[in-house]
């Protein structure tokens, strides 16, 4: 028998089926490939503020506990340390197990970063400040939860056979982000709350038909669907996909829109009030007074990002408990901000088509050769440019311009001030082939999905946010093309900071399904704005930005009587405990090891780090016992007070634990070795004592779940 390997499978990039027979998209890449912490990198620790990351050094221990020293005697097994660089070229060596303290950022050190000292007190006060808005946050949200668990609606029909033959009638394979996006909602229109959850993904990455599937289950359970778009054009696309996804089925869609007779239009709307059309597909027209559902059940917003904040609370407060699902592959600060403080649910697709590529992108200076090169190359290879222009008063000179430039292309003017019919008819024609270049406002940011289109040029992109740059971009590359957007701004033009950073941002995040990155940048660039007031952004706190959402759901989990507390750890230095770490001969790429302590550090749940220890096993080979002992530490540190832990002393003649240790007595005992008596228990010393205590955890973990399951 013979096996046929290439590299893909090799190197762990696999084309297979994940566990449950999900398929997983092209290029899945072990997570250090795509999140690892490289020497040059910014980072926060949380006790000294912004340093740079310059790398490992082995350093052997000497002195106390937890002290390290790089002339130490060697007596002691040596240890990695993550070696910090602040203000003034101080230097900080932070021992693996804290290195959950540092949070890093996207960005490289630069000439014009201000890191801070380890001296000063700016960052103690800063982190004051925050603390307290965390407090303060914290009680805006409880009360907001606290409203909301008192709405309540009766959970929504299971789905059935006309379902799940509507599924099967999807002409594609669902990727595993959109089987997962579509349990998640499901699960939340089983249940007896209003749903509220934001579903993030790239265009093309198909949001539309997780919508659809939400609708169709809304439909058939006896509600009606409001499906809200920003713009004219997008609203004709999705009606033409609802209604071609849905023949056959007993489901009526309508449409509401400029483009659409005003006869229709009433008939619509008098069916929507009647109960009799079940999905309304619409633009703002929908807001308008006068447009009543008989029976709304699901509320779904398209482009979320490109309605106002009175917009989205009014027409909650116009629907009551109405379940909402929002779309967007860039949401607002403020409703990112909110996903990630627990006030609303978030799926992401982060899977890309097949054969998708990347969007070369560059941001600049206005250059007119590079601007002649770019369109001459499109159309040579028989494609279609976008010319983006977002002020109406200068697109004849910029039609006169390309048209001097390419006197044989075919070139079309677009924006919202033309008339419905010659808008629609210059679109359609772009559509169809019929145009080369079209000269458009930002009305094309989201549109038809136009193949042969694979470049597009942005002028005056400094007046632009970083959502709708990234939007723009996505109307390139939509087959397996190359595809090249071009930002502009003024050459002779100053650009201030934020607007350099949104620059910036757009240029080096290229990859496939960076929408979700590209918003948290936004967040960090802007600030998340308010949380129970209408700001959509603001109160950026740069560095600091991160470690405020960790304050912030500390604090929330202390008020709703959740918090955990971390295990006190205390571990004896001597000659025969290994050093816990990820030894260089084990794996000596040092960036894997960086990313696998922080993987280490960040798991929750024992079963995720028996997971990992898996996975590390069946990459690297058996793990050294430095390894394992890590591995045990962070299991005793991190979730030992699950299990009663409260505190653990591993030494060299013996283990010492103390806490309600009744959960874990009898696997100890069986272990051997062990000695239990009320809260305290002391058994042998060393590796062998802080593993069989993580043994003790992962068997009293395996016990509780099957009792769960049991129940």
């Amino acid at each position: 028998r013979r096996a046929f390997l290439s590299d893909r499978e090799l190197s762990g990039i696999t084309d297979g089926l994940e566990e449950g027979s999900l398929p997983v998209g092209k290029g899945t890449v072990p997570i250090e490939w795509r999140d690892r912490l490289s020497p040059g990198q910014l980072v926060v620790h949380e006790d000294y503020g912004l340093g740079v990351f310059r790398g490992i050094e082995t350093v052997s221990r000497a002195g106390g506990p937890g002290a390290l020293s790089q002339r130490g005697t060697g007596a002691l097994p040596p240890i990695d340390a993550l070696v910090l660089e602040f203000a003034q070229g101080q230097r900080l060596l932070i021992p693996v197990l804290q290195s959950s303290k540092l949070t890093p950022l996207a960005e490289h050190e630069s000439d014009e970063t201000q890191l801070d000292s380890l001296r000063g007190t700016r960052w103690k006060h800063s982190m004051e400040r925050d603390r307290q808005r965390a407090k303060e946050e914290a009680k805006v949200l409880i009360e907001i939860f606290a409203r909301r668990e008192l709405e309540r609606r009766p959970p929504w029909d299971e789905p059935g056979e006309l379902y799940d033959e509507f599924v099967r009638a999807f002409p594609f394979v669902e990727t595993a982000d959109q089987l997962r996006a579509v349990s998640e909602i499901m699960a939340d229109l089983s249940g007896p709350f209003p749903m509220d959850r934001l579903l993030v993904g790239d265009v093309g990455f198909g949001k539309t038909e997780v919508a659809l599937r939400a609708a169709f289950r809304a439909v058939t359970s006896g509600h009606q669907v409001c499906v809200l778009v920003p713009t004219t054009i997008l609203a004709q696309q999705h009606y033409a996909t609802f209604q071609s996804r849905l023949a056959g089925f007993p489901v009526t869609v309508g449409l509401l829109s400029r483009f659409v007779p005003k006869k229709e239009i009433t008939q619509t709307l008098k069916r929507a009030a009647e109960g009799t059309v079940d999905i309304v597909i619409g633009t703002h027209k929908l807001l308008q007074d006068g447009v009543t559902f008989k029976r709304l059940g699901l509320l779904v917003i398209d482009e979320e990002h490109r309605f106002g904040v009175m917009h989205k609370e009014g027409l909650k407060r116009a629907y009551g408990s109405v379940d909402i699902l929002s779309l967007s592959a860039t949401p607002i600060p403020r409703t990112l901000a909110m996903a990630l403080q627990g006030l609303r649910s978030i799926s992401i697709l982060s899977t890309p088509p097949q054969d998708r590529l990347p969007v070369t992108t560059f941001a600049g200076p206005w250059d007119t050769s590079l601007v002649r090169k770019a369109i001459t190359y499109e159309l040579n290879r028989g494609g279609q440019v976008y010319f983006l222009s977002n002020r109406i008063s200068r697109m004849e000179d910029q039609h006169k311009m390309l048209t001097a430039f390419f006197p044989d292309a075919r070139i079309r003017i677009a924006h919202g001030q033309m008339p419905e019919r010659e808008l629609e008819s210059t679109m359609m024609e772009f559509y169809a082939g019929k145009t080369d270049i079209l000269i458009a406002t930002t009305i094309i940011e989201s549109g038809l999905d136009v193949g042969r289109a694979n470049t597009i040029i942005v002028d005056d992109s400094q007046e632009l946010g970083l959502a709708q740059m990234y939007q723009l971009r996505g109307r390139v590359g939509r087959r397996g093309e190359n595809a090249f957007a071009y930002f502009f701004y003024p050459d002779r033009e100053g650009l201030r900071q934020d607007t350099a950073d949104r620059l910036e941002a757009i240029s080096t995040m290229t990859e496939l399904g960076s929408g979700y990155a590209i918003a948290r940048r936004d967040l960090d660039i802007r600030g998340g704005g308010e949380v129970g007031g209408t700001k959509q952004h603001g109160s950026s706190r740069a560095a600091s930005f991160h470690l405020f959402y960790q304050m912030l759901e500390q604090e929330l989990a202390r008020l709703r009587g959740f918090e955990t507390k971390l295990t006190d750890l205390r571990l004896e230095q001597g000659k025969h405990i290994p050093g816990a770490s990820i030894p260089p001969t084990y794996i000596p790429q040092e960036e894997v090891r960086v990313t696998l302590y922080r993987r280490l550090l960040k798991v929750v749940g024992v079963d995720e780090l028996c997971s990992l220890m898996e996975e590390m096993r069946d990459r690297f080979g058996t793990l050294p016992e430095e390894t394992r002992l890590l591995c045990a530490l962070t299991a005793i540190r991190n979730f030992g007070g699950l299990f009663g832990l409260e505190t653990v002393a591993i030494g060299e003649k013996e283990t010492s634990a103390t806490g309600s240790l009744g959960e874990l007595a009898p696997h100890l005992r069986e272990l051997g070795g062990w000695i239990v008596l009320g809260s305290h228990a002391e058994g042998p010393a060393g590796l062998k004592g802080a593993l069989d205590l993580f043994e003790a955890m992962r068997k009293a973990n395996k016990q509780d779940g099957q009792e769960e399951s049991g129940l």
